[in-house]
C-alpha cells in the first residue's frame, strides 16, 4: 500500500549537487521539512520518493562527503 504525504508533494526538489550534469541518473532532494528528506529519482518526478529521518540523512550526507562509502 502507497502512502502520500501531502507535504512532499508540493515540496520545492532540486538535483543533487552528485548528480550527473547531462540529465542521467540523477537524484533529487526536497528541503524544508521537519524530521524527514525526500529524495526520489528525477526521470520519475510523479512516481514515489523515498523518506528519511533528518539524522539519517545528514549522517549520510556526511559519509558521502568524507569518501566513506566504498565506490560503485
Amino acid at each position: 500500500m502507497s502512502v502520500r504525504h501531502p507535504e512532499v508533494s508540493a515540496a520545492q526538489w532540486r538535483k543533487s549537487s552528485y548528480s550527473n550534469p547531462d540529465g542521467g541518473n540523477c537524484v533529487e532532494v526536497a528541503d524544508g521539512l521537519p524530521a524527514v528528506v525526500p529524495v526520489r529519482d528525477s526521470k520519475a518526478p510523479h512516481g514515489p520518493a523515498l523518506l528519511f529521518g533528518a539524522s539519517a540523512w545528514a549522517s549520510f550526507v556526511t559519509a558521502v562527503k568524507s569518501g566513506e562509502l566504498p565506490g560503485a
